[in-house]
């Protein structure tokens, strides 16, 4: 489905062209006029950032890095400046893809001894946060939606997916053919030119290593010290992102199972895995008959897995308290109570089905099909659906489903081979459920000169979620300090 409509509500983001550049004659750097900009450093009028002591700023990039004397944008980032001696610039992103501006006091905090030798640097990338925002209007903060048990649910998952694509392009029309991780990383280097460096370092997890990877391919030399938390494999990097994830989903559930098995008495799952993840299969088969009553909540098939999903990316004691409680309200709703909606379950159900975080889901989306297609054959998802159930039956109809990619207008350019030399720091969990750890080996072997930290553990972005492995925060930490890597790979228990 190829839809190109005029520019319409996103013209309101756009600001004019950089203004002496486009009459004088083109120079050697075409890009000139954006990379020697003269920043204007404010309040961030957000509470962490000014307590904190950091600025913010807004960097102008071309809308079209072809036309670059043609409409441009803003690209919002934020400074916490160094304290002691200061050892340069670090960007900073943290996944999702999402906003980032908020992060420097957060990666101070985690790295306190690190962290404060650095300028660190927050961005929004383009439609997200402050930077051009993409708000389709959707009714729910993501796409990531389970096809469901049935027919009836996975025509209602096509339904779903096609209607957040065409909002999206009835608003915005052919802006979002500019929104894309290439076009992120060319941003990113506007910002690295504008504060006067000639190298960066960088900080980025999960997302954030596939943005980083591409930014290294595409400016080769341009990054210093650089830590890679919970990767993507960039081959991989498709419209159906979840695809690969399904069998350590079920096995993490499968470890949270025997946590909460030995926890009996106080969630009522059942005494054994097979008990609890019984139960999760009964509660999951029961909403696909009729929806369950949660607070004002209608919950069915195609939103508990991603409940599931939500809340299974750390094995620590709080998360997996939080994931048996939801569960556990799920199950009192399968058996007719009408249960209220608190805690974790409340928040997740809030994000997936409200228009809260509308915004989040749409730029979220704008970037991931603006970097890849994805099938438009909707056979093929029901056939991968079923053969995905008969599989992994809590998970499979989440990791196949359908998603706007597979009508979304098709990406303007193609994905970036990433294979290049970036001395780095890579940290991969073998139990992570989101970036899989295969994730992690892929892209160390497209790093030449990379680094790899293993973590025996069931956990997302272990460094910047502050997990607490002092193997791993120790490496990570030194490499910062010093900049020399580990003199070999290592496993962290």
């Amino acid at each position: 489905m190829r839809i190109l409509m005029a520019l319409g509500a996103s013209a309101a983001m756009l600001v004019p062209a950089v203004p002496a550049a486009a009459a004088a004659p083109a120079p050697a750097d075409p890009l000139a006029a954006f990379h020697h900009q003269k920043l204007r450093w404010t309040s961030c009028h957000m509470k962490e950032l000014d307590d904190a002591g950091a600025r913010c700023a807004d960097v102008t990039v071309p809308l079209d890095y072809a036309k670059p004397h043609g409409r441009t944008i803003k690209i919002a980032i934020s400074r916490l400046t160094a304290k002691g001696p200061r050892l340069g610039t670090m960007l900073i992103n943290g996944g999702g893809p999402g906003p980032a501006i908020d992060m420097p006091p957060y990666i101070r905090d985690i790295t306190p001894k690190a962290g404060p030798r650095f300028d660190l640097v927050g961005m929004d990338p383009r439609g997200l946060g402050r930077s051009a925002p993409v708000d389709c209007g959707w009714p729910s903060g993501t796409w990531i939606r389970s096809a469901g048990l049935t027919g009836r649910s996975f025509d209602a998952s096509v339904t779903f997916a096609r209607t957040l694509t065409q909002r999206c392009v009835t608003k915005y029309g052919s802006f979002l053919s500019h929104i894309s991780t290439r076009n992120i990383a060319r941003d990113m280097d506007v910002v690295r030119a504008a504060l006067g460096e000639k190298k960066i370092s960088y900080n980025g997890a999960s997302y954030g290593t596939y943005l980083g990877a591409v930014y290294a391919a595409m400016f080769p030399g341009r990054l210093d010290r650089t830590v890679l938390d919970s990767n993507v494999d960039p081959d991989r990097w498709t419209g159906r992102l979840l695809q690969d994830g399904e069998q350590a989903n079920e096995l993490a559930l499968a470890h949270w199972a025997d946590w909460t098995s030995r926890r009996d008495a106080t969630y009522h799952l059942g005494r054994t895995r097979a008990d609890v993840l019984g139960t999760v299969r009964a509660v999951i088969a029961r909403s696909s008959r009729s929806p369950l009553l949660v607070g004002p909540y209608k919950v069915d098939d195609s939103t508990i897995p991603t409940v599931l999903f939500n809340l299974l990316a750390d094995d620590r004691d709080p998360h997996r308290t939080a994931l048996a409680e939801a569960v556990a309200d799920l199950n009192r709703a399968a058996h007719g109570e009408h249960v209220p909606a608190k805690g974790a379950l409340d928040e997740s159900l809030k994000f997936l089905l409200t228009a809260t975080d509308s915004a989040y889901g749409s730029g979220q989306a704008a970037i991931i099909c603006g970097d890849a297609p994805a099938p438009r054959d909707i056979a093929t998802y029901r056939r991968d659906v079923r053969r995905g159930i008969a599989r992994h039956p809590i998970f499979g109809a989440l990791g196949e489903a359908i998603t706007p990619c597979a009508f979304w207008p098709s990406p303007r350019e193609s994905l970036t081979k990433v294979r290049t030399t970036l001395p780095s720091l890579l940290v991969g969990a073998t139990g992570d459920t989101r970036t899989i750890y295969t994730g992690s080996q892929a892209l160390h072997r497209d790093l030449k000169g990379s680094r790899l930290i293993t973590l025996k553990a069931d956990v997302h972005a272990p460094y910047q979620a502050s997990y607490g492995n002092t193997c791993v925060s120790g490496a990570v930490d030194s490499y910062l300090l010093t900049g020399r890597l580990p003199a070999a790979d290592a496993t962290c228990s």
